[in-house]
């Protein structure tokens, strides 16, 4: 009996090992599928996603960007000084028919303020094929003439001017005026000489000699001050620390501190019509 007995456990232990077996291998299976949809599922979403994305590509291709109704056919100019549009339009790097909506505002905007005449720009897209530009100019309110010498010619004068703000430019080259010729002034602002003003001289950056934007802060102030129209600002000579030297059209020779310009012209201003009631014509003072 015993021995029966030990061959039956043994039939029920070969039958649970296959059956241990049998749900081990249907768990590993479901073990793969479910490891393969994890993986499938995001792989197709990311080819889907791709799709997608070249799909939108295409279209905005197809539809926007070589879409020839977006074509630039007007580029309008407008500015506040004298540089002639057709020579903006030139400076804005932009080409007829090139698409309104793939252009590169910013780029537009760089061409243009490159430029140390130029101040500002603003750029505005008008849908369909308009691009409108507007510039600010910088105005020159005086100039610098610096000599150097020239193995041809002897001696050059190289002329820079100077916004109100100091910062350094070259001419406005006449032939880019939008003003006729008989209008132009022929470099009519003052001259501000000596001091170390040559090393300053960079374009599109501004001058930091105290003097010479002591000098700049005292032309931008004359044009409102009691003295305008009077006499006229010829030259300012920066050379002296601490002080500025105007010499006037009528030969006077008047000498700024650099602080309180305003009140220093209106003490200017006291003493002209103090000479004038006496006949007499400011030779020199010191403000």
């Amino acid at each position: 009996m015993w021995f029966k007995r030990e061959q039956r456990n043994r039939r029920l232990s070969r039958g649970h090992v296959l059956d241990v077996k049998l749900r081990s291998e249907k768990v590993r299976a479901t073990r793969i599928r479910l490891a393969l949809v994890a993986i499938s599922v995001p792989a197709v979403t990311i080819f889907g996603l791709y799709l997608l994305s070249r799909a939108g590509d295409w279209a905005l291709d197809r539809f926007v960007y070589e879409n020839a109704e977006f074509a630039i056919q007007r580029v309008e100019v407008q500015t506040d000084g004298v540089i002639a549009p057709d020579q903006l339009r030139s400076w804005s790097g932009v080409k007829p028919g090139a698409n309104l909506i793939a252009l590169d505002l910013a780029s537009v905007k760089h061409n243009l303020e490159f430029w140390p005449v130029i101040d500002s720009v603003s750029v505005e897209r008008v849908l369909p094929r308009t691009l409108k530009i507007r510039v600010t100019e910088r105005k020159p309110i005086a100039q610098i003439k610096m000599t150097r010498v020239d193995g041809a010619n002897g001696f050059m004068i190289s002329i820079f001017q100077l916004d109100a703000a100091g910062v350094v430019m070259r001419p406005l080259d006449p032939r880019l005026w939008d003003v006729p010729l008989a209008q132009m002034k022929d470099g009519g602002v003052p001259v501000i000489r000596g001091g170390n003003l040559a090393q300053q001289l960079q374009l599109g950056h501004r001058v930091t000699l105290p003097e010479a934007r002591a000098a700049l802060q005292l032309i931008s102030a004359f044009g409102r001050s009691p003295m305008a129209g009077l006499v006229d600002l010829r030259s300012v000579d920066v050379s002296a620390p601490g002080v500025v030297v105007v010499t006037t059209g009528q030969g006077g020779e008047i000498t700024f501190g650099l602080q309180n310009v305003e009140q220093q012209l209106r003490r200017w201003r006291e003493i002209y019509d103090l000479g004038r009631r006496n006949n007499k014509a400011i030779a020199s003072v010191d403000l």
